[in-house]
């Protein structure tokens, strides 16, 4: 009987830390661009509209902890935004489609699709759009700590992925090709060396069929935009382990907390081009285990056919097992009834007073 009450006892406390390693687990966001409604932020005028994504103007910004903005800018024909100037962030424009300027501090430069751009702290900035086609960009801002001494930046940065190689990354295996577009200043691989907090801005180009085979970053945040194909997009795993897969399309994207399963697959057959996915892992702010686990996953509802648990279709925290832990049939002993994984416990821990001590 004692015997079975401090099974009982264990089995307890083992339920309530797996309630607590489930609210600790890594959180991801998803969001389709033709599901997100305009918001007014500090670029905005009457002929420039923003779609946030993730950050500044979303729902849920409090989830996402370095990442400042993530979102579509569209500047109409004829339109101009405001001039910006960001005190505590660094930030990016990637061009998605149309052509214009960008207003760099006193410079005015000609922008087009597949241009990127970093944007320092202090350096006034915005877009105007003379042409007759609307011009549409990510915009993307990374929170600098309070205490960081950043050094300015003598000169706008900027290049198109047109003049980036493609390239093959070891531990992503063959079918994905990367064009590694910008990272922090000291780096030696990347075409714009810049950021401070933006430790890889990326391309990536995937084969039909392909993947950058799932994998997780500890301590970076990191976002998938799908450019164009489709595919699933890999999320977390599930109670038992399986990755937790998700059909996606040109326009959606997903925010990865550190520590998460990411990865992609592609669904894109032969003869439709390559599915891409633009990339950007930045450092958090904050220790993973303080990462909020709140959530608010958006989009059409996650796939069934790979074994996602049956979710409300806007929420989704990733589910942690306890490790070397007794099973009964695959069944996780906290699923059991409570005699049944009481059984278990005795039949797994010491049964006499020599073995208890």
């Amino acid at each position: 009987m004692r015997i079975q009450l401090c099974a009982a006892v264990l089995l307890t406390n083992i339920i309530l830390a797996g309630t607590c390693a489930v609210a600790a687990e890594p959180t991801s966001l998803r969001r389709s661009l033709v599901d997100v409604h305009e918001q007014s932020v500090d670029l905005s005028t009457a002929t420039t509209h923003y779609k946030p994504l993730f950050g500044l103007g979303d729902p849920n910004a409090q989830i996402v902890k370095g990442i400042e903005r993530f979102g579509e800018l569209t500047v109409a024909p004829g339109g101009t935004s405001e001039l910006v100037s960001c005190q505590n962030a660094e930030g990016v424009f990637f061009i998605l489609a149309g052509s214009g300027t960008l207003h760099y501090g006193a410079e005015k430069v000609q922008i087009k699709e597949n241009d990127f751009m970093y944007l320092p702290v202090g350096v006034k900035h915005g877009i105007s759009n003379r042409s007759q086609e609307p011009l549409r960009l990510l915009a993307m801002g990374f929170r600098i700590p309070a205490e960081a001494n950043v050094p300015s930046t003598p000169k706008l940065m900027m290049a198109n992925t047109d003049d980036v190689k493609q390239q093959v990354l070891g531990g992503h295996g063959p079918t994905t090709q990367f064009k590694l577009l910008l990272g922090t200043a000291e780096s030696r691989r990347d075409k714009l060396a810049a950021a401070r907090q933006i430790n890889s801005l990326f391309l990536m180009d995937f084969a039909a069929g392909g993947t950058n085979i799932p994998h997780r970053h500890g301590k970076e945040e990191e976002i998938y935009y799908v450019l164009r194909g489709r595919g699933d997009m890999v999320a977390g795993t599930d109670p038992n382990g399986k990755e937790m897969r998700y059909p996606v399309r040109q326009g959606d994207a997903f925010y990865f907390a550190p520590g998460m399963l990411i990865g992609f697959y592609s669904d894109t057959p032969k003869g439709e081009g390559h599915a891409q996915i633009l990339a950007v892992r930045s450092a958090c702010p904050v220790p993973p285990s303080e990462v909020s686990p709140s959530t608010g996953v958006t989009g059409r509802s996650p796939s069934r056919t790979f074994g996602a648990p049956e979710e409300d279709e806007n929420v989704r925290v990733a589910a942690a097992r306890p490790k070397a832990l007794p099973m009964a049939d695959g069944q996780p002993i906290g699923k059991l009834p409570l005699a049944a994984a009481t059984r278990l416990l005795v039949a797994h821990f010491p049964t006499s007073k020599q073995e208890m001590r």
